[in-house]
């Protein structure tokens, strides 16, 4: 799974997802993208179930790129504690994602395949995605 080796802080506040996104919004590096159309966190967990699901579906064939990264940790309070005593620890950690953002892009192999492993990937998601290439982008 993916996580930062290090960070700034131990903990952050959750902050909002306001607006689109204005970087990484385009295809930079294959020829075909998953886009994100809704505003998602994004867990180290389902981009690796994302990863995987494409990775098999496309048989040793082609070239895959995240384009996201989970650099956000989600604190979580033990079950059962009652109010006060400060934060809850790190449990997880998650990549902020606003609406237009690539999360994946494949090259390398045939459009139909590519469809369809993205699909696939697609359900992993949390949120409503769409399909590009790079002739519409």
């Amino acid at each position: 799974m993916l996580s930062p080796r290090k960070t700034k802080f131990r903990k952050y506040h959750r902050g909002r997802m306001k607006g689109i996104s204005t970087r990484g919004n385009s295809i930079a590096f294959g020829n075909f993208a998953l886009q994100a159309l809704e505003p998602s966190w994004i867990t180290s967990r389902q981009i690796e179930a994302g990863r995987r699901c494409m990775t098999r579906y496309a048989r040793r064939g082609g070239k895959i790129w995240i384009r996201i990264f989970p650099d956000k940790p989600i604190t979580m309070r033990p079950a059962e504690t009652r109010m006060g005593s400060g934060k809850g620890s790190p449990e997880y950690w998650v990549a902020v994602v606003k609406p237009g953002r690539i999360l994946y892009e494949m090259d390398g192999i045939p459009e139909n395949i590519a469809r369809a492993a993205m699909k696939i990937a697609a359900y992993k998601m949390p949120n409503k995605t769409q399909f590009l290439t790079s002739m519409n982008s």
